[in-house]
């Protein structure tokens, strides 16, 4: 079980700011996604513009394997509007 953290538009989106969910400890990053974006579909529409921080490190949305332990935050970070 780890801990979603949602910020701005990725927020808006969901309606939460954070949700635990389970999932699997050795899980590609991508996959994490997936399974996040099943529980929130509207997520899709930001998919290419959101990076992972798992720990407070950088994660892009690949294939590389995260290692989760339980309790780990996953933040998800959507682009910061400016203007």
């Amino acid at each position: 079980i780890v801990i979603v953290l949602y910020f701005a538009k990725s927020a808006e989106i969901t309606g939460v700011h954070s949700e635990t969910i389970s999932v699997p400890q050795e899980i590609k990053a991508l996959q994490l996604w997936k399974e996040i974006e099943t529980r929130h579909p509207g997520l899709a529409d930001i998919r290419n513009q959101i990076i992972f921080a798992v720990r407070q490190e950088y994660v892009e949305l690949g294939d590389q394997l995260l290692l989760l332990q339980p309790g780990d935050e996953i933040a998800v970070i959507p682009p910061i509007s400016g203007g």
